[in-house]
């Protein structure tokens, strides 16, 4: 008798155990796992990325998928690239990613996608994209268009213009210096560009580079300083040569430190981007990918000029970055 049950006890076991897998207990706890998305930031504590993160945790609570977000302390792949790797050994289902550099962060993104992780590309990009399930951005060549716009409609009749900017290599910035270059040549000689120059994301090098500009001509009318760093030294350098009011600075993007540099004077106007439909789209592109489902390999997203004039509108207030979520 005590045989019998043993053997009828072992049963049961094995036909639970048998039973156990063909639910997928444990397989459904990799299940969930390779659902979750990942979002690494281009840098910690920036408007235009909180403003992002914002859009991605929405889009991700209304698709019912767990998201987490990381970042550098500072813009630099030699941060980034740890990041990722840890990132990519716990084998999300899919990571959003501004990559740092586009050289750098190709090999590393090309090899997490081997690995059958989803990447999505939000904001900046890398050389040969192809591993890519999306690309989403600003068509920052079309902002650095929008920056000579701005120039246009604040100084009419002309005159010199330059452009100075973070470090070559950044996808993002690289467009839109070559936007502004290309909307000037295209002016018909009522605008002149004497060049671009790069701060290293420095303001106090971008305020430099300003006085010397002005210094080589003083008859200098507008810089457009395409990220937040070279538009706080720019408008330094504008300080320091006493043209205050006489020359324009042009900034990009609309966090609370630009926004507050525009109803300060400091600066005349902004580029502002969509960080948090960016965000949005890339969780909806990332679920896609993760279900098998056909994604759209890029999109953009459009710009806002913000000026004195509309920067307290409803649509002005929109169109500024946020702190917090």
């Amino acid at each position: 008798m005590k045989s019998m049950l043993k053997r009828s006890a072992i049963a049961a076991l094995s036909v639970g155990v048998v039973a156990g897998l063909t639910l997928g207990a444990a397989p459904a706890a990799n299940a969930d796992s390779h659902n979750d998305i990942v979002f690494i930031q281009g840098v910690k504590g920036d408007g235009f990325y909180i403003t992002m993160d914002c859009g991605v945790k929405a889009a991700a609570k209304k698709a019912g998928v767990k998201v987490k977000t990381v970042g550098g302390a500072k813009w630099d792949v030699a941060l980034q690239k740890p990041i990722l790797d840890s990132i990519v050994a716990g084998k999300p289902g899919a990571i959003l990613i501004a990559p740092n550099d586009v050289k750098a962060m190709q090999r590393p993104l090309e090899n997490a996608a081997k690995k059958g992780i989803e990447i999505i590309l939000v904001d900046t990009t890398v050389g040969k994209p192809k591993f890519a399930a999306s690309a989403i951005s600003s068509n920052n060549f079309a902002g650095g268009q929008e920056a000579y716009n701005a120039v246009k409609r604040l100084i009419p009749g002309g005159g010199k213009v330059m452009g100075i900017s973070t470090i070559p290599g950044i996808s993002t910035t690289d467009a839109r210096d070559a936007g502004f270059k290309s909307a000037v040549g295209k002016s018909g000689g009522l605008f002149s560009y004497i060049g671009l120059e790069y701060s290293n994301n420095e303001p106090s090098k971008a305020a430099q580079i300003a006085t010397a500009a002005i210094a080589a001509n003083p008859d200098l009318k507008a810089i457009f300083a395409s990220n937040l760093f070279s538009a706080q030294g720019a408008a330094t350098g504008i300080k320091q040569a006493g043209k205050e009011g006489q020359i324009i600075v042009i900034g990009f993007d609309a966090g609370p430190d630009q926004v507050k540099a525009l109803k300060d004077g400091t600066v005349q106007a902004l580029i502002a981007q969509s960080p948090y439909d960016i965000g949005t789209k890339g969780v909806e592109q990332a679920v896609k990918a993760m279900a098998g489902k056909k994604t759209k390999k890029k999109m953009t997203t459009g710009f806002t000029i913000l000026t004195a004039g509309n920067v307290n509108t409803k649509a002005g207030k929109a169109a500024q970055y946020l702190s917090k979520c």
